[in-house]
């Protein structure tokens, strides 16, 4: 396995990929993996032959006043990582060489982007489009990996990749939890052992949501209020959003019929974590 620092050398790699008839898949990710983001590298191992995983903290889908420098970092455990689960290259490129100095340009949508975490991180997804079109370009993949953890950055690219034509097939895989039902994920390591603790109230909640769901129920505001009344009881949380919207274009709806997908956010002291189910 190598790691790639730049556009060129990883263009290089690709051009005699394609020589050979190579398949390519494509992991994103911005580091700091675990066994989430282990699963999607084993199922773009199974699905191609070749397999790259990009690394990198993408610094224009952050706010202002979000956690850009103490996201965390550590591209030797990384790199191990994907070693072992069979990657064929890591990209770690610098933010420099994403983005020239002058850089003007990105990739930016309607709809889809306005509800959910794009009500409170305005310009989150429009930096989530750009890097993730600036990958599509650099690695040519077949296919593409997302978690389903990041339920709505999901359907934006599988969006944005039908409206812009990309020659891809995106591929979403499902959540990886911990024993006790947290969802992994990289800002885990921001909690701290009460916070921890704290944070099983968004599986909770979930649970108890998904299971009114398949039991019959069809109010959105009945099943959003018993989620709500559940994470509300937890004294460290502090609810973003509780919402239930179509899974294929994420709209708004009263009543549950059809595939929907049942999205929250929660702050647990200063930790902002995400988690939901699709039914």
């Amino acid at each position: 396995m190598k790691i790639v620092n730049t556009v060129e050398e990883l263009r290089s790699i690709i051009k005699e990929w394609r020589k050979a008839g190579e398949t390519i898949g494509l992991v994103p990710t911005m580091g700091y993996l675990h066994e989430g983001h282990q699963s999607l590298i084993k199922k773009a191992v199974e699905e191609n032959t070749k397999v790259v995983v990009s690394v990198f903290v993408n610094p224009i889908q952050f706010g202002p006043t979000e956690d850009l420098a103490t996201y965390p970092r550590d591209l030797d455990r990384d790199a191990k990582l994907c070693e072992e689960t069979g990657a064929s290259v890591v990209f770690h490129p610098e933010p420099e060489e994403m983005y020239y100095d002058d850089f003007c340009t990105y990739v930016d949508m309607d709809g889809l982007t306005k509800g959910l975490c794009g009500k409170t991180r305005p310009t989150h997804f429009r930096g989530v489009c750009t890097v993730v079109s600036k990958l599509f370009n650099i690695t040519t993949p077949d296919k593409a990996y997302f978690g389903q953890k990041d339920a709505q950055q999901l359907a934006v690219i599988r969006r944005m990749v039908r409206d812009l034509n990309f020659p891809l097939e995106i591929v979403g895989c499902p959540i990886i939890r911990e024993e006790d039902g947290l969802a992994k994920s990289s800002r885990n390591t921001y909690l701290n052992p009460e916070e921890r603790q704290a944070a099983l109230v968004l599986h909770r909640g979930l649970a108890a949501g998904e299971e009114l769901v398949r039991g019959g129920e069809k109010s959105v505001s009945k099943v959003t209020s018993a989620i709500r009344e559940i994470i509300e009881n937890e004294p460290l949380a502090k609810i973003d959003y509780v919402e239930i919207v179509s899974w294929d274009g994420l709209d708004e709806i009263s009543e549950i019929d059809g595939e929907v997908l049942c999205a929250i956010a929660v702050y647990i002291g200063k930790t902002r974590l995400i988690d939901n189910f699709i039914v």
